[in-house]
């Protein structure tokens, strides 16, 4: 299985998100929890220098907890940056990055004040991979206020911000990582949790490739949910398509629907709190 995608105008896209992240004093970068490694971009450095960056583990509700707090100590450690957790379906975890947001930023105020001017507030932006969700992160840190500041001296007009907090400002669009996919593993994963669009992969190999990771790591909660007897081996969407009736005329198994059903069960976290990677896994 090889998975093609290539966002197109990659080097435009590239120039943009620098363009963004140079007007800004921290960088709130945002990580799927349940593939903390391949969702991370490895070389958002050479966009950052060396902006404070403040690490959020979205999705963490539909995350493993333990895992959760493995990753969370793992990648402070290894990075020196804080981590927060967060929930797409909760604000709040909404305050915590306010918080932090507001003491990385405050060595760039300080600066500003050492040159004789008026203090401003810390200006922010959310990036991260596509799907990771960021601009969940965004709406909820605007529902704070609604209130634009609106274009910036110097700045394009369609660079807005919004004063999210009365000592920070948001720019109110994410900005995109455009991911390359060399590795063919961790495309698989961004596959399964929908960070990469549809047309790019095997929708069929996707599905078995999670129902090998799900055996794995998961197995008895993943054959209770499909109501499956945990065997030696995994069972395959056949297997999954005759537990849940899916059949098609002639009593042929369907399994387009069954493969659809898998992703759409594990994205949504119906089939629990699950997360694909493990910080033991990582060799370098």
């Amino acid at each position: 299985m090889t998975i093609h995608w290539y966002p197109g105008h990659i080097a435009k896209a590239e120039r943009r998100l620098r363009e963004q992240i140079n007007l800004t004093d921290v960088v709130l970068e945002v990580l799927d929890a349940r593939i903390p490694m391949s969702s991370r971009y490895e070389n958002l450095g050479k966009f950052t220098g060396d902006k404070p960056r403040l690490l959020i583990l979205n999705k963490a509700d539909v995350a493993d907890p333990v895992k959760n707090t493995e990753w969370k100590s793992y990648l402070e450690e290894k990075t020196g940056q804080k981590v927060v957790l967060t929930s797409a379906s909760s604000s709040k975890d909404i305050s915590s990055i306010v918080k932090q947001a507001v003491e990385l930023g405050k060595p760039a105020i300080d600066k500003v004040v050492a040159k004789g001017l008026l203090p401003r507030p810390v200006r922010v932006i959310v990036v991260g991979m596509p799907n990771v969700g960021k601009s969940s992160i965004i709406n909820k840190l605007i529902k704070t206020s609604k209130v634009k500041t609106g274009a910036k001296a110097g700045v394009t007009r369609a660079t807005q911000w919004v004063r999210v907090h009365p000592k920070l400002e948001l720019l109110d669009s994410p900005g995109i990582i455009p991911a390359r996919l060399e590795n063919q593993d961790m495309a698989a994963k961004l596959a399964m949790v929908n960070s990469i669009g549809e047309a790019a992969y095997d929708r069929l190999e996707i599905a078995k490739n999670l129902i090998k990771l799900l055996f794995q790591k998961y197995k008895n909660m993943f054959c209770a949910h499909y109501k499956l007897e945990p065997e030696d081996e995994p069972p395959t969407l056949e297997n999954i398509a005759e537990s849940r009736k899916f059949f098609l005329s002639g009593g042929r198994h369907d399994i387009d629907r069954t493969a659809t059903i898998l992703l759409n069960d594990f994205r949504q976290g119906k089939i629990g709190r699950i997360t694909l990677e493990d910080t033991q896994e990582i060799t370098h």
